[in-house]
């Protein structure tokens, strides 16, 4: 989760670059220590997770752990905090699956492995397959959800081939103005929206909608990644879900659109 820093007169950027730098290096193994893969799934599972994870997200995988909140700046001066995912609720913003559900074992190991970019969640490609998905099991333990609700079907991406021509760009614009997209997100596609600075997310957080025009998404900026987030949107934020409200070929314009403004146009080809 992301919110605004409004006073910025200390940024700590250095002491969280060292703390999660912990959690990278390899920790010794003394006499006593049960080495990876000979204890069970899930004692391997909380294992790696009190080793990798609980720095940030907290021994009850709540977000409190002792990093707390982090902070980045970005060039134009604005600070951004930004809090560790609860697990406690089961609500995750990158997701393949429709708005409301769960994500799939495949969208969890894809957060695990590649990390978040933009944020503090660093990639896990180094880490045993086994360990990563120990680890994946284990954070299902921390809500209920994972045990009441059924999972849902990914949803299904098909990208037509006229994806990022100027036709479709021009046909986004119609329909980022028309879902007035730039209430949040400014009609420059810069954050600067007239509601910018009033929304919160599902914990009453203030969070900051994304300037286009910094670079890259966090869940990544393929074609396929922005229609994903129209679609299902990020849940617990200010993100909703199009898919009930914009036709899939609308969608599809206004990920031609969204591809102008992050200049990753050729993507798209």
């Amino acid at each position: 989760m992301e919110g605004i820093l409004k006073n910025n007169k200390s940024v700590p950027l250095a002491v969280c670059s060292m703390l999660l730098l912990l959690l990278l290096l390899p920790s010794p193994q003394g006499k006593g220590d049960v080495a990876f893969g000979a204890e069970g799934n899930n004692d391997l599972g909380k294992t790696a997770y009190n080793k990798r994870c609980l720095l940030c997200h907290g021994d009850k995988g709540d977000g409190n752990g002792p990093v707390g909140v982090m902070r980045r700046a970005e060039k134009n001066g604005r600070v951004i905090e930004i809090y560790s995912r609860d697990f406690t609720v089961g609500v995750f913003k990158f997701r393949s699956t429709p708005t409301g559900c769960l994500p799939t074992d495949k969208d969890l190991m894809n957060t695990i492995t590649d990390g978040v970019t933009r944020s503090f969640m660093p990639a896990h490609k180094e880490i045993p397959e086994k360990e990563r998905e120990a680890v994946l099991e284990y954070v299902k333990t921390f809500s209920e959800r994972w045990e009441e609700e059924d999972p849902c079907d990914p949803i299904g991406i098909k990208k037509p081939e006229w994806v990022g021509s100027l036709a479709s760009v021009e046909k986004g614009r119609e329909v980022y103005k028309e879902m007035k997209c730039g209430e949040c997100h400014g009609e420059q596609g810069i954050g600067d929206g007239s509601k910018a600075n009033e929304l919160k997310d599902d914990w009453g957080k203030q969070i900051l909608p994304f300037n286009f025009t910094t670079g890259a998404l966090k869940r990544g900026s393929s074609p396929e990644n922005v229609y994903i987030t129209f679609t299902a949107g990020l849940d617990g934020t200010g993100m909703p879900s199009y898919e009930d409200s914009l036709k899939e070929e609308d969608r599809w314009h206004l990920v031609s659109y969204t591809l102008k403004l992050l200049k990753l146009k050729s993507r798209a080809k």
